[in-house]
Order: C-alpha cells, then structure tokens, then sequence
C-alpha cells in the first residue's frame, strides 16, 4: 500500500500496451462465455499476497465451501507485465485478483472472460449484489468482466488540534464552497523560512485527481470508455486545486514537504500536527487507530459542487483469463470470497484480532457490497469511547454510497497517468489548466487508440 495511489510508470505502460496489442485472445472471450456450477479439479490462482485476517479468514471459508477442489495459489503481487508475458505464452492462472482499473484493458483485449453467465449460473445478480459505482468499475460494453472486491471510498480527515488552534470549524472545510476552504487552510498554514511546517489541507492532489475533477461535474472516461480529459468541465477543479496550493507555499514546496510525512509510523502526520485536514481513502483510519492516544482527529465529507457528500469508487477485483483451464471452479471460488458469508467470516475474524489488543478501535471492512458492509456495521462497529475516530469512521460510511466510477476504459491505466501528469503541470506553473488537459487528452487518445488495435 502506498501513499500515493498511482499507476505504473509511462515506460512500463508503454510496454504493456504494446504486448497486449501484439498477443491477442488465448481463448474465446466473446459474451457468450458459458458457466456452469461444476467446481472441481485443481485452480489454479494468483492474489492474496499479504493476506491478513480478512484475506485468510475469507480463503478458508471458501476452501470449505469448495472442499472438492485443490486450490494452488500465487501469492505474490499483481504484476501488468507479468500478466501480459503469461498470457503471451499460454501459462496463466484460472483466476487473477487485479486492480479494477485494469479490467476494461485486458477486456478490450479478449484477454479475460466476461463474467454475466458466471454470475447468472449461481443465481448472482451483480446489479444489486454491488454498489453501482463499483459494479461500473468493471463493466465495459455492458458486459461484466470481473468480481469485485473491497471499496475504499476517500474522505477528509480533520486534525481538530490544528483546526481549533487556528480558529477554524469543520464547516469551513468543505470542497464545495472553494473561496471558504481556501480562506481556512490559509488560517491554518504555517512556513518557516519559507519551507511549509504545517498544511491547512492535503489534497493529495496527484494521486486524488480525478476525485477533484469529478466533483466539479467534470469527466476523464467516457461511458463509450474514450479519455475526455479535455473535458470543459474538468479546469474547475483544476483551477481549485492550483488556489489550493498556491495559498500553501505552491506545489513544489507542498509535495517535499508532504513526501517526508512518516506517514504510516509513529510520527505521522497527525501525530505530529504537521495538516490541519487531508483527503485521505478509508483504510487510512485503520492506520493512525495505534495512535489514538496521540491524535485528535475527526472527520467530513468530501462535498460535490452541489453541496452533497461525493467520492469515488476504487478497490481490487477477480477476473478469469481467456486460456483459464478451470473457469468454472474459478468463477464458484471468486464469488464464494466475496459472498455474503466470507465476508461475516472476515468480520469475525477481524473483531477476534482487535479482542487481543485493549483498546483497539474497529474501523469497518469496506468490501463493495451495500449488503454487506450493512451487515457488518451493525454487527461490529460500536462506539469506541473517542468520539472524533467514532465521527471518522460514520462518515466514510455515510459516503461510500455517494460514490462514482472513474470510468472503464481500455486505455484506464494510461488515462490516470496523463492525468497525473496534466494535474502536475498546472499546480507547478508549467501550463494552463485548459492546455495540460489538452496535451493530455491527446497523448491518452494515442494510448486508447493502440490498446483497442487489436481490440476482440
């Protein structure tokens, strides 16, 4: 997990683009893919590295329910090149946990099998199995590519301590009233010699990006899975994003001083009071719960042009490769780790984690499912006795049902690193809002147009 959620290098993306237009399908990934419930034999695998309690509590569980199958899992880390070399060469597993955003790439391939008869065989309706926002993640040409897993929704995390010393209310940080929340990190900034020393707020302007566009009604994919990062209406957010910075010492400065934040450790940011508020995704809670003693936080919705709470969707998921050789014990074992029930197992398993250790805080699981993340909320997340984590947690619960896809597209990946790139050189002075976005957008119409070449 990194601080910063970027996409591969350009070289490396590159790469990847190109292969895949060299390969081609290793099977038939046309929509009429069949499925049946027939779960046996050997799946082979490739996911879970690193898995914690809800990953092995979630294994287990579907290993029970799949007692006839021998499950062989690769559990290193996800790997586009790795993938792409596999599939090259015929050897590739029966199921691959990936990042939703490459999902619509190897979709535009034929590389990977759409799922709606997967799904259908057991009686799985996605539509209402998903938040829409994740389930559109993984939708190209209204077909379903992929099982969805995990949503982490981002919102802000206020740092009360600075904010009260400051004089400002969590009222002020609100996204949707720019000239307000400007006016409050400015109260909150603090330099020395010119170097930042504490943030007002750390948009987190690179790896958040298309959040900040598409609150202000902007667009970076088009429902035809085209880049539109020349979007009009994507220079509003843009333009909030350089008032932002620039009230802060500018891009530059921001970015080193935010890049020695120790941002998982013991001198975190929080802890430190280094920010007045951050936009950070969910899992962050989990991270500063060691630290309860030493932090003050709390927290607000990220806030749409309307007013109203906006985030957007973002998570892993299980796709099955056009050469898998046991696509239906892969399709039984995917949707068994993400059904209801794994996830109750993962709820358990967590709470009996957090009995070990007094005080520990339980932040939720946030698995994609309305249903379950219900379930599991009700079941485990009780006040905690400080009431500004309490505050943090509802209100990345009270968001995740405001959430929107970035989009699908063939050319996703390379899509979220022009816009990178554009976001980069607006906040640095380099370009305008208006001609990044278009240098962008042409240099993601290249990348779309190569990796739909050779589109199946």
């Amino acid at each position: 997990m990194s601080k910063r959620q970027v996409g591969l290098s350009a070289v490396a993306l590159t790469a990847m683009v190109a292969l895949l237009s060299g390969c081609g399908s290793t099977g038939n990934a046309s929509s009429d893919a069949s499925f049946t419930k027939d779960a046996k034999g050997t799946l082979n695998a490739w996911g879970f590295d690193n898995a914690d309690d809800v990953g092995t509590s979630r294994l287990a569980y579907a290993k029970k329910q799949l007692s006839g199958l021998t499950i062989k899992i690769d559990q290193t880390p996800f790997d586009a090149q790795k993938f792409t070399t596999r599939v090259a060469g015929g050897n590739v597993p029966d199921v691959v946990q990936m990042d939703r955003q490459f999902v619509a790439t190897y979709a535009a391939q034929g590389l990977i099998l759409p799922l709606d008869k997967c799904y259908s065989a057991h009686g799985v309706d996605p539509s209402s199995s998903y938040y829409q926002s994740v389930l559109d993640d993984v939708t190209y040409k209204s077909n379903v590519y992929a099982v969805p897993q995990f949503y982490q929704p981002p919102a802000i995390i206020t740092n009360e301590r600075v904010m009260k010393a400051a004089g400002v209310t969590d009222a002020e940080i609100d996204t949707s009233k720019p000239d307000t929340l400007v006016a409050a990190i400015t109260k909150m900034y603090k330099a020395s010699g010119g170097t930042p020393s504490v943030l007002g707020l750390d948009p987190q302007a690179t790896g958040n990006a298309g959040l900040w566009l598409l609150a202000y009604g902007g667009q970076i994919i088009g429902s035809d899975g085209k880049p539109t990062l020349d979007d009009a209406k994507n220079v509003k957010g843009l333009d909030v994003l350089k008032k932002i910075t620039d009230a802060q010492g500018g891009y530059a400065k921001m970015k080193s001083f935010s890049d020695s934040f120790d941002f998982f450790g013991k001198n975190n940011q929080y802890v430190k009071d280094q920010v007045g508020a951050e936009v950070d995704a969910q899992w962050y809670v989990n991270v500063l719960t060691p630290f309860v003693d030493l932090v003050d936080i709390g927290a607000v919705p990220f806030k749409g042009a309307d007013g109203k709470p906006f985030t957007v969707a973002s998570g892993t998921s299980f796709v099955i490769p056009a050469g898998a050789k046991n696509k239906d014990a892969a399709c039984a074992w995917a949707l068994d780790l993400t059904g209801l029930p794994a996830w109750e197992a993962a709820g358990a398993a967590r709470a009996q984690t957090l009995a070990k250790t007094p005080g520990a805080i339980n932040t939720g699981i946030f698995t994609g499912s309305p249903k379950a993340d219900t379930t599991l909320r009700e079941k485990y997340i009780k006040p905690s006795g400080n009431a500004g984590f309490d505050k943090a947690i509802s209100t990345f619960y009270d968001v995740v049902g405001s959430g929107k896809s970035f989009g699908a597209s063939p050319a996703g990946q390379q899509i979220q690193t022009e816009l990178q790139n554009a976001v980069s050189s607006v906040l640095l002075g380099n370009k305008s809002a208006t001609q990044a976005l278009k240098d962008a957008q042409a240099s993601a119409m290249r990348a779309y147009d190569q990796s739909t070449k050779n589109a199946k």
